[in-house]
């Protein structure tokens, strides 16, 4: 199957800072929901967003202080090296599919 002309521009690369991303596909952040619960489900999700060839994968809304505790939703927190570690997890997986230039 031929892709349309007109969509030619979302598989250019695009120069984002210092960074180059392969495509325009970029995965915005948001709230999945698995926040510190399931930080490996949270990786995987976010992996498979890369796998498919997203060339910029974010995380969630990450709360940096326990004060901005608000939602009732789990959220990936980064408060100690516990919380590094959690997200260090989906970093790295999305990292084995979208590298950096």
């Amino acid at each position: 199957m031929t892709r349309d002309s007109r969509f030619d521009v979302l598989f250019e690369p695009v120069q984002i800072g210092p960074v180059t991303a392969k495509n325009r596909f970029y995965q915005v952040p948001h709230c999945c929901g698995m926040g510190f619960n399931w930080p490996q489900l949270h990786a995987k999700m976010r992996e498979m967003k890369a796998e498919g060839g997203w060339a910029v994968v974010c995380t969630e809304e990450c709360m940096i202080h326990p004060s901005s505790d608000y939602s009732p939703e789990p959220q990936a927190p980064l408060w100690d090296d516990h919380d590094v570690k959690c997200l260090g997890l989906m970093v790295d997986a999305v990292h084995c599919f979208v590298a950096n230039k």
